[in-house]
């Protein structure tokens, strides 16, 4: 064999494959068909998209700035030109940091596009015309996910875009269609709408982000209203066309919506289709990839991880079963991946959650109380001026276990992990009770949430 594992594909997941099985000591390469480094991830999802609400969030902060520029284009323009910047100087820079770190650890980098020859054998071919055989004990799959593009959406990158698109706009537009209320679609929302952009929203659920919280995509939808966005909600598009130099997008309901330019962000396909993966006798349903706890296809050394394999199609789930799929592999660890995994959108405000909704725990039968505390209400919120930030605890009133946390406002990206690591730990809202938290600080909220659900236990106690 020419290695001890061939990682097809150098985003988050397959990085963190590679790592894992150099510090094993094991003989490792990564085959990758970009030119660059990273996959979405890096170059055209999650680092870029982060790095432009950055410049966003920074503007939207300064309100009476972002009022000044609206009607400007040649400052709204320079605004865009500026996050562009920023974004592709971030990718730049980690794009060396995973390259360094690769090579340092003694992988090896193999361009080219992959696909099966046999079970142990892929096929690398390069943009030359130049092909090579690879062999391998383990293969791990981690080739990713692209937008969604159906046929009848005339994408022609300018004025119908996608995800990755959208990310390469040299100038604003003034208005801009969203079509899709998920995380993509509000993340978008929250860029343009906060650079000036007169932003629309078409979603076929009565809420954005349908799944979560509806008192805290409450918040989220009130700062998008005061930011100038419109929602057609309930709705579902009929059609988009090419219209003079922008857009004509025409609802079920007859409706007809004029903008600049249309984003499309209504799911993401598998990146299968060129792996050839039947001739490992794997079988891929519509393009997704079907494995067991453990990340093993139907061929026991061969893995798939990421969004490969579906939900929850995230970077940091990805890293983790990378590492996983990697250890089983070549130790048969039994890697347990912490049940409670946090979930974050990155809008302006954040929006970050992890465990059990309401709706999950009334359908579970699980008695269970609510303790909120509002940012305005911690004397961190208030320097900061944060005066609709929102932290929830949902509690088990039978046991006082915390059953789930969901936060929006600034940093709930990263206050989140706490409430998480209290229930990986099985911990109960006292925990939080009795811990002490730095002052002034937003994770001070956690404790003003836990004693407003400690008020209500005994509220119940007493009755």
């Amino acid at each position: 064999m020419d290695y001890d594992v061939l990682i097809i594909g150098s985003g988050p997941a397959g990085q963190q494959a590679a790592w894992q099985a150099a510090r094993m000591g094991k003989r490792a390469a990564i085959i990758e068909r970009k030119p660059k480094l990273g996959g979405a991830g890096l170059q055209t999802g999650t680092i870029p998209s982060k790095a432009l609400r950055e410049v966003a969030y920074l503007l939207s902060r300064s309100g009476g700035m972002r009022q000044a520029l609206a009607p400007d284009s040649r400052n709204r323009h320079g605004l865009l030109a500026d996050a562009v910047r920023r974004k592709e100087a971030v990718i730049a820079q980690q794009e060396s940091v995973i390259l360094q770190r690769l090579l340092r650890s003694g992988v090896a980098l193999i361009p080219g596009e992959a696909s099966f020859v046999d079970a142990h054998t892929i096929q690398a071919s390069d943009s030359a015309g130049n092909k090579r055989k690879i062999s391998a004990e383990a293969i791990i799959l981690a080739t990713g996910s692209r937008p969604r593009r159906p046929d009848d959406v005339p994408f022609d990158k300018k004025t119908v875009l996608d995800s990755t698109s959208i990310l390469n706009l040299r100038h604003l537009p003034d208005s801009l269609l969203v079509v899709g209320g998920g995380v993509i679609g509000c993340e978008f929302v929250s860029i343009f709408a906060a650079l000036g952009v007169q932003v629309c929203v078409v979603d076929s659920h009565k809420q954005l982000l349908d799944y979560l919280s509806e008192d805290v995509v409450g918040v989220l939808a009130d700062s998008f209203l005061g930011m100038g966005v419109t929602f057609h909600m309930q709705e579902r598009v009929a059609e988009i066309r090419r219209d003079g130099n922008g857009t004509l997008t025409v609802l079920e309901s007859g409706k007809q919506i004029r903008t600049d330019a249309v984003l499309y962000a209504q799911g993401r396909q598998p990146n299968s289709e060129k792996l050839q993966v039947e001739n490992a006798g794997i079988i891929a349903e519509s393009g997704w990839i079907e494995v067991n706890q453990h990340y093993q296809t139907s061929v026991p050394h061969i893995f798939a991880v990421g969004d490969l394999i579906g939900r929850p199609a995230l970077a940091s789930t990805g890293m983790e079963q990378g590492r996983a799929a990697v250890l089983y592999a070549f130790e048969g660890e039994r890697h347990v991946t912490a049940e409670n995994l946090p979930m974050a959108v990155y809008t302006i405000p954040e929006i970050s959650y992890v465990g059990k909704t309401e709706k999950d725990v009334q359908q579970e039968n699980i008695p269970y109380l609510v303790g909120r505390a509002n940012f305005k209400d911690s004397a961190r919120g208030q320097i900061i001026g944060d005066a609709h930030g929102l932290l929830k605890l949902v509690v088990n009133a039978s046991n006082e276990k915390l059953l789930g946390v969901h936060i929006v406002g600034e940093q709930a990206s990263e206050l989140i992990h706490i409430g998480q690591l209290v229930m990986n730990f099985n911990g109960t809202v006292r925990d939080l009770v009795s811990n002490v938290f730095n002052y002034p600080t937003l994770a001070e909220c956690y404790k003003l949430a836990a004693m407003d659900c400690m008020h209500q236990l005994k509220q119940l106690k007493t009755a």
